[in-house]
């Protein structure tokens, strides 16, 4: 596990990450907040991508738990087929939607315990929602996020609730929106698993990474 990452070198390393993208937004595509959340349950497991594709021609017309629940699992199934795990995500999908009609009047609730208490929601689904949707400057720990914070030096964590914990103190607030997305562009993009292109990356000299690759 590399140094942690100093106070300042932390501040610089998102003053940067955010000149070079100030207002980052999630690659899923939703049309309100509910799509979102089924986007996000959808997305365990598989690419933004992949999941794009899959819900394009559904959010044209189920856009609601009403509908949702109208259009039944066997229907939801043939969308989203193509989908990894894609039988169980259908019988959660189905099944937040009812409890969200009968628990939440057909709206997504605003905090971390209902939305964990959905099917299919668990901790990093609801801080994404909490995020995206309702601004809160929660961070949700996916497989880029933990890499990056632990590559960098940045969050070492031996377990995604230990990085997050661990970023929700170091992160300055002013960034704290936005890290998220940042972390998570960060490590799809420039900081790969396989091979980090780290002659292209704008915070490599702050980067506590001992293996860094070089220009061929």
């Amino acid at each position: 596990m590399p140094t942690p990452m100093k106070k300042p070198d932390i501040e610089e390393f998102f003053r940067r990450l955010s000149e070079a993208l100030p207002e980052p937004k999630t690659e899923l595509q939703y049309s309100n907040v509910y799509t979102l959340l089924v986007a996000v349950v959808l997305s365990a497991q598989a690419t933004d991508v992949g999941v794009n594709r899959a819900t394009k021609d559904l959010f044209k017309t189920v856009d609601s738990p009403q509908k949702m629940v109208k259009l039944g699992e066997a229907g939801l199934t043939k969308h989203i087929k193509t989908i990894g795990l894609y039988r169980n995500k259908a019988k959660n999908v189905i099944a937040l939607s009812r409890l969200l009609i009968e628990k939440h009047g057909g709206e997504v609730p605003r905090t971390r315990e209902e939305l964990q208490e959905l099917p299919g929601v668990g901790r990093k689904t609801a801080n994404v929602v909490l995020n995206v949707a309702f601004g809160e400057p929660t961070i949700a720990v996916d497989t880029h996020i933990f890499r990056v914070s632990n590559r960098t030096g940045l969050a070492p964590g031996k377990d995604v609730l230990a990085v997050e914990e661990k970023l929700e103190k170091v992160v300055p607030p002013k960034y704290r929106n936005h890290a998220h997305h940042w972390l998570i562009l960060h490590g799809r993009y420039v900081c790969k698993a396989r091979k980090p292109d780290c002659p292209a990356c704008p915070v490599s000299d702050l980067c506590r990474f001992k293996a860094k690759t070089v220009v061929a």
